[in-house]
């Protein structure tokens, strides 16, 4: 039998499976309230850690999915290092949590959208590449980025519409 799917397209799969569930997180963040980005960590092709934003409900500004996430996942392995692990997030990491990616160790990154703002992985600063540390991370991007970005822009259309609301009322 002729194998007719090859590594890239299998790891396409993969890549667009463990998405979706990093975007279940992120639903539970926009349920929340919470801006709406979620995180998935992976070892061997079996989830290790989920995180989703939780600023607003633990009033922590590093409360990012990543950094949730990161910490689950080092409890999970017992251990701070997160070699050949794959993090998987619906929105490029800002340049905190792509920190705590290189600081952890962790071996590939997979993300939906780019964010032109406050990207740290390229989209506004690039931590991750040349870094001192001289660690290479892989780095993926655009796995669902329209259903990632889609969810952001619905979540901040409606506070914005929950605003115009509120204005309204005390006009």
């Amino acid at each position: 039998m002729f194998n007719l799917v090859s590594d890239e397209e299998k790891q396409l799969l993969l890549d667009t499976s463990f998405m979706q569930q990093a975007l279940r997180q992120a639903e539970l963040a926009f349920d929340a309230g919470e801006v709406p980005i979620g995180c998935v960590i992976v070892k061997d092709a079996k989830v290790i850690a989920k995180g989703y934003n939780q600023i607003e409900m633990l009033k922590d500004a590093t409360a990012h999915a990543e950094i949730l996430a990161i910490g689950s996942a080092s409890s999970a392995v017992e251990n701070w290092r997160l070699n050949d692990c794959t993090m998987y997030v619906t929105l490029e990491p800002c340049p905190m949590c792509a920190g705590a990616i290189l600081n952890s160790r962790i071996s590939r990154l997979v993300y939906g959208s780019k964010d032109t703002r406050f990207g740290g992985c390229g989209g506004t600063i690039d931590v991750l590449s040349n870094n001192a540390l001289n660690r290479e991370i892989i780095v993926e991007s655009g796995v669902l980025a329209d259903e990632c970005l889609g969810l952001i822009r619905l979540f901040f259309q409606k506070m914005r519409m929950k605003k115009d609301s509120l204005d309204e009322k005390n006009s």
